[in-house]
């Protein structure tokens, strides 16, 4: 099974991050960020992914930590449950409406790790939630798991929609991407190392 427990510590946050990427979707998700909980719910129903998140933080001082962290920890599991990397396709785009929002995500499992966010948000918050920790947090998944991962807001005049059709987006990509090809041999690259 493609599983993988984190468990993360530091003065700023404590994370404790179970992922199953062969999973139904189903999820149990406690940041303390009720909007963060929100679109991390998307992710595992949209990928498939069994998700079991727990994570506190210095929310006195900001969401900020939190956020990034999460990303982080999320980004070792999806590393840690890969493995080797042996058949999976690697690549995946997705093109995701949300009412008027239209999002296009390429996702790449690259060892890479890099953000390409092409993305205004209309609003700057999303309840009290402020959007630009919509990229620190791709910011640090792609990094900590070593994905290339490009974002493009296509159109969209609501904050939330687009937030939302970019983490249905990831869950779909991360499914697709992290899926066995059969009758590959190997890892997908020419290099013979991902």
């Amino acid at each position: 099974m493609r599983v993988a427990k984190i468990h993360r510590k530091t003065k700023e946050t404590d994370i404790a991050f179970e992922l199953n990427l062969d999973g139904k979707g189903e999820y149990e998700i406690d940041t303390s960020i009720p909007f963060l909980d929100h679109m991390l719910s998307h992710v595992a129903v949209h990928g498939l992914l069994d998700l079991t998140i727990r994570a506190r933080g210095d929310l006195e001082i900001g969401p900020h930590h939190t956020v990034e962290d999460v990303g982080i920890v999320f980004g070792q599991a999806l590393s840690e449950a890969l493995g080797d990397k042996i058949s999976i396709a690697r690549y995946s785009s997705q093109v995701i409406p949300m009412d008027e929002a239209l999002v296009l995500l390429a996702l790449d499992i690259s060892g890479r790790g890099l953000l390409a966010l092409d993305v205004i948000f209309p609003q700057r918050t999303i309840g009290s939630f402020d959007c630009h920790l919509v990229g620190e947090f791709l910011r640090s998944l792609a990094t900590s798991a070593s994905l290339t991962l490009h974002v493009k807001l296509l159109s969209g005049q609501d904050s939330h929609h687009i937030a939302e059709a970019i983490f249905k987006a990831l869950g779909r990509a991360i499914r697709e991407a992290t899926s066995l090809e059969e009758g590959r041999k190997g890892v997908p690259s020419t290099k013979g190392v991902l």
